[in-house]
């Protein structure tokens, strides 16, 4: 077995790699009229009512249908899964375990990635370079944890020794793990979530969001392709208030993991609490709820690194990323160098259909993130002065453009409550401790980052900046599985450091079995 290496994201497009791009976009869309089975244990069921996956660049146009469960499918979901585990997959071992996601990396890099990006351009609105880089990362999440489920659950764990007596650690799985996805990494992190759960040996119910079903559809025809038996992960789209709390309070889920807006992440960690009847043990909530991550600027610092980091961080995905930068704070003259450059930049920038590779920017995900982006624009004039942007962009999609404030207020709305839309605001401050104190203001804490040249600053910033992921130099996403095992604190969740060598441990047990020799 070769050591872990992140899978390269392409940001060159070759002719060729464009031509298989195309051929995605019309396997996508041979599929349009296809309506994707629920996978309930090891059965398949065709029928009822369908949730109609559409395109955001182009809202007329259908790309497919995926059967919607209900909470009452969803509850003999559970018990099926519960069955299996405690009856085959809980039995298996893990190197077959493990096995089964290095074949399904295989044929996501070497047969279906141009589908999968395509998949993710259409029913997503990525760029095709933020697409590949969503594919890439759920490769990389097969390979890492595969590799992680070995060192865990094979190799023999350092115990103290102890004369006489032969001591072993085991992880062994939980359960059944509830996956609830978001759509806006609707591969990488539904990837990442369901394998991390069943390489470690439990069952998984999935319920992907609803606006990116297809993506979580094909990637469960992946996994089958790849040897994963029927009855190991389930597949039941539906609605959250229905269908995810279903899965959340039944006593036979033994843990959830959870990634989506803090509102719902905090409804999971209340129901997880309360002991159901027939309940025998405290479920696990593993939560990743959001951001208001800021990117502090000193005086000192490349201004024309700066300026090209908080972009990419504020607008790539149009801003919806947990991790995107929507608080830049500028110390001193910073401010004046580098804001004007950020407005060209934005007013540069090409907002268009998502399939076309020349715009910078797609849309934002749908009908009701369209209005609230809007909406707090409007907000935003009149808290700060609006200086790019801040206009809807063709009707035919979710179209926003790259929008920018001024000399906003710490205390404004803008600045303090998470937008998930292109939105940035701008803010001054005279000194850099003034800035940490704006950054640590905010309830959340995911990531952030920092520019500056003084060694001094970098290293306050590194005990003093609160949050689960910071940066020194660079920009605040694009965080890579291994390097940069990703979660935050406050309410961005519980830090569960997906993608990280801890990650496994939420998904097991350890049990101590000691021998007397």
């Amino acid at each position: 077995m070769l050591p872990f290496k992140n899978e390269p994201i392409t940001t060159v497009w070759t002719e060729e790699r464009k031509k298989s791009m195309r051929e995605g976009f019309a396997k996508v869309r041979a599929r349009a009229g296809e309506t994707r089975p629920l996978r309930m244990g090891t059965e398949i069921d065709d029928d009822g009512k369908a949730i109609e996956s559409r395109n955001p660049s182009d809202t007329k146009e259908i790309l497919g249908r995926c059967v919607a469960a209900t909470a009452d499918l969803a509850k003999s979901t559970v018990e099926a899964a519960h069955n299996f585990f405690l009856n085959v997959w809980r039995k298996t071992d893990a190197h077959a375990r493990a096995s089964i996601l290095f074949r399904a990396a295989g044929l996501i890099r070497n047969k279906y990635r141009d589908e999968f990006n395509a998949y993710l351009v259409l029913e997503a609105g990525k760029s095709w370079t933020e697409a590949d880089g969503d594919t890439a990362e759920a490769i990389d999440f097969c390979e890492f944890y595969a590799r992680e489920a070995i060192r865990l659950q094979v190799e023999r764990q350092p115990l103290t020794e102890v004369a006489g007596e032969d001591n072993n650690l085991y992880y062994i799985p939980l359960g059944v793990v509830a996956v609830i996805s978001p759509w806006n990494f609707p591969f990488a992190i539904m990837a990442g979530m369901t394998t991390a759960a069943f390489v470690s040996g439990n069952t998984v119910v999935l319920k992907p969001a609803s606006n990116t079903t297809l993506v979580a559809a094909r990637f469960m025809e992946v996994l089958e392709e790849a040897g994963l038996p029927r009855g190991v992960v389930s597949f039941i789209p539906g609605g959250g208030g229905d269908v995810g709390n279903a899965m959340v309070e039944h006593p036979r889920t033994r843990a959830v993991a959870f990634t989506g807006s803090k509102a719902v992440g905090l409804g999971i960690a209340e129901r997880c609490g309360k002991v159901a009847s027939g309940q025998v043990w405290l479920k696990r909530a593993i939560l990743e709820m959001g951001g208001k991550d800021a990117i502090l600027v000193d005086e000192d610092s490349d201004w024309a690194a700066a300026e090209a980091g908080i972009f990419a961080a504020a607008f790539g995905f149009q801003g919806q990323k947990c991790s995107a930068c929507s608080r830049a704070i500028f110390v001193g003259k910073a401010y004046d160098a580098i804001v004007p450059r950020l407005v060209e930049r934005a007013k540069a920038a090409k907002v268009g259909a998502a399939e076309n590779p020349d715009n910078y920017m797609g849309p934002v995900i749908d009908k009701k993130a369209h209005g609230g982006i809007l909406s707090y624009i409007e907000v935003g004039k009149k808290e700060g002065k609006l200086i790019a942007g801040g206009k809807a962009g063709s009707p035919e999609g979710y179209f926003i453009e790259p929008t920018i404030f001024g000399d906003v207020q710490p205390d404004a709305r803008i600045a303090c409550e998470e937008i998930f839309g292109p939105v940035l605001a701008c803010l001054r401050v005279k000194t850099f401790q003034e800035g940490l104190d704006i950054v640590n203001s905010s309830e959340y804490g995911l990531t952030g980052a920092v520019y500056t040249r003084s060694r001094e600053k970098l290293e306050l910033a590194r005990r003093d900046f609160h949050c689960g992921n910071l940066y020194f130099n660079r920009k605040c996403t694009g965080a890579l599985v291994g390097a940069h095992p990703f979660g935050g604190f406050n309410m961005s969740g519980t830090d569960s450091k997906a993608g990280g060598r801890d990650y496994l441990l939420l998904f097991t047990q350890a049990k101590l079995v000691s021998e007397l020799m």
